[in-house]
């Protein structure tokens, strides 16, 4: 079949120029009787008896304009066909072709630039093709020139303009870039991608695509499961398919891993439960044992396509790619966000970060604040390009920027993910030396392209009387803006947890569990040496909730020497308060500890003027003053020595007792 494209307009052109009188380029009759028979050759289908016939015209005359722009377009639908069939863009004979064609348009542009202005946009767009961007720029420049109409030629041409301009500088200035194969562990024969990383990057899942051959018949279909690899001593080990009930004899993908890897979301289409073509899903790993996934529901899934989850640290904000209705363009990104037992409305992020073109898989970074995506908008290579974007202090986006060449090609690059030190990128790519078609692979971020720093912190909650292992819930709130950074929850089975959070603030971490005190402590987590982190092991032990347990209350602050209470103070208050309505029996006492430095007397009197605020403080939040009793100790229970800053901070805290 003949493309609809410029032999249309040519048609249409040379009709307009006919009824005015005007006549051929070409004088010569045998060559224009030529072109037109070949032209009722186009008018029955038969494309190559078309260009044999042209070929016969500009032999005849090659000052033949029409028929240069007739053969150069029939040489071009010549390439489409043989990209459709072959599947390679960048064929020889798909170059010899391209070639040919723009020896045509050359032919046009050169003997009249003004005679058929289109010419001048199709070389420009073949010359970007092949990589020629001087020539490209060149031909849609002198395009936008002549043309003046506000038309869609003019906004394709913008387009090209851009992406000519782009990738020509790219290519000048290319970043530094060396992918390491993720080794036979992860990768084999088949397809691997798509991968979701842990925030302690020890545990990997990503989609795997493999022949499963049918039970009824002797076709062999394509199937997609999700896998699993652990990491030891820097080496992934082999990777197994992921058991029922997540996997099933339908096919599962594109999915994401909370921070923690207990909560996983991932795609699955064409299900008795969905409600478009493919849906969200959800699963919880509850003492190593995989809940039945969860359709996410009508709200979050609608009739369209939806796909490519990603879990933000807060424990509650989903991100994801639908093509709704409602967007800027096909695929977009969307927010949808876990309050009060369900899933809100979904939000479109806007035009910051969505474009009339496709945004693919999304993931949110560890420091919550760093989006990286896939999209084929105009700045870019060709194909899908990798993009960052990051979250500015008002809540908008900053514009996407370009990961940059050789990590994007004119190919298609998505499925990115980065490890939560920020530094260290996972994707998917099909470059030559793998161990199948497509692999995975891991290289170091350019320093300009690196998410923040977020530290990880894993450790189990136990009883700290009993030792047994307690589920409790994890709470982070950056003391600087009140927000809740982190939400999570230790296993039940084994107590096990683990968070992410951003460095360079200073966090109130409340972990809690019925039955028990809270633990109360203070994270001030700045850069490590060369900004690189290992995870930090923290366990915590919960006191239970009986009389003479005590905690220490390590988010409560003073000025020095003072005794009013500072703002960031509240976040941990309040969580007293909430504990206190929860047990409505419990009676307490407000202890203030100071360390040696300075009098004893002043110290004592300091002590218990900041034991009083917090008592002021919580009965002004409603506890009934007959539950709280407040006293100053001074110096006189110190929890560590006084010869270091460290052991004089842990002796500077007010204390929480059960009476």
């Amino acid at each position: 079949m003949i493309r609809k494209g410029i032999i249309y307009i040519i048609i249409l052109f040379f009709i307009g120029a006919a009824a005015q009188g005007q006549e051929y380029t070409s004088t010569n009759k045998k060559a224009v009787k030529l072109y037109e028979k070949a032209l009722e050759a186009l008018y029955q289908g038969k494309s190559d008896a078309a260009r044999n016939t042209l070929e016969q015209a500009l032999k005849e005359d090659d000052g033949f304009l029409e028929a240069h722009l007739v053969m150069a377009d029939l040489l071009q639908d010549a390439e489409a066909v043989l990209v459709e069939t072959s599947g390679e863009v960048q064929c020889p004979t798909c170059k010899e072709l391209r070639a040919e064609a723009k020896e045509h348009l050359r032919n046009v542009v050169e003997q009249r630039s003004d005679f058929f202005v289109p010419a001048w946009l199709q070389l420009g767009k073949l010359e970007l093709t092949d990589g020629h961007f001087d020539e490209a720029i060149s031909c849609l420049e002198t395009f936008m020139r002549l043309n003046k109409k506000e038309d869609e030629d003019r906004v394709d041409a913008e387009r090209c303009l851009t992406r000519a301009r782009f990738r020509k500088e790219a290519l000048a200035h290319p970043v530094a870039f060396d992918p390491q194969n993720l080794g036979a562990g992860v990768n084999s024969a088949e397809d691997e991608y798509l991968p979701s990383l842990t925030a302690d990057g020890g545990t990997l899942v990503f989609t795997r695509r493999f022949p499963r051959k049918s039970t009824t018949t002797a076709s062999t279909q394509m199937e997609e499961d999700l896998y699993t690899s652990s990491r030891k001593e820097g080496t992934w080990g082999k990777a197994t398919r992921m058991p029922e009930p997540v996997n099933s004899t339908d096919n599962e993908g594109a999915q994401c891993v909370s921070q923690d890897g207990r909560i996983m979301f991932y795609t699955a289409c064409n299900r008795a439960d969905g409600g478009g073509r493919c849906d969200l899903y959800m699963c919880v790993n509850r003492g190593g044992s995989w809940s039945k996934p969860r359709n996410l529901g009508p709200t979050v899934n609608s009739g369209a396509w939806e796909s490519n989850p990603t879990f933000a640290i807060d424990g509650k904000t989903l991100y994801f790619v639908s093509n709704r209705k409602g967007g800027q363009g096909g695929m977009d990104i969307w927010k949808t966000t876990f309050e009060n037992g369900r899933w809100t409305e979904p939000v479109n992020l806007g035009p910051e970060i969505n474009s009339e073109s496709d945004e693919m898989t999304p993931f949110i970074h560890f420091d919550d604040r760093t989006l990286y995506f896939a999209s084929n908008r105009v700045e870019g290579m060709g194909g899908l390009d990798l993009f960052k974007s990051t979250r500015q202090k008002d809540g908008s986006w900053s514009k996407p920027e370009n990961l940059g060449y050789p990590i994007n090609t004119d190919g298609d690059e998505s499925g990115l993910i980065v490890s939560a030190d920020g530094r260290t990128a996972i994707y998917a790519s099909d470059r030559r030396g793998g161990y199948g078609k497509q692999d995975l692979y891991s290289f170091e971020l350019p320093e300009r392209q690196r998410a923040g720093v977020a530290v990880c912190m894993t450790g189990r909650v136990s009883d700290a009387t009993s030792g047994k292992s307690v589920g409790a819930d994890i709470k982070v709130i950056d003391l600087s803006s009140g927000e809740t950074v982190a939400n999570t929850s230790s296993d039940q089975k084994d107590g096990r947890y683990t968070v992410s959070l951003p460095a360079g603030r200073s966090y109130a971490v409340h972990v809690s569990a019925k039955g028990y005190l809270f633990h109360s402590q203070n994270e001030q987590w700045e850069h490590g040496a060369d900004g690189k982190w290992e995870p930090r092991q923290v366990d915590i032990g919960l006191h239970p909730i009986r009389s003479g347990e005590r905690i220490a209350l390590r988010n409560v602050f003073f000025e020095t020497g003072r005794w009013e209470l500072l703002p960031q103070s509240q976040v941990e208050l309040d969580k007293v308060v909430e504990l206190m309505k929860q047990n409505p029996e419990l009676k307490i006492e407000l202890g203030g500890h100071t360390d040696n430095v300075g009098q004893a007397e002043a110290n004592l009197r300091l002590s218990e003027q900041r034991a009083r605020s917090v008592y002021d403080y919580l009965k002004g939040k409603g506890i009934a003053a007959d539950r709280l009793t407040f006293k100053g100790y001074g110096e006189t229970q110190p929890v560590a020595d006084n010869d270091t800053e460290a052991g004089r901070a842990a002796n500077r805290r007010t204390e929480m007792k059960v009476l």
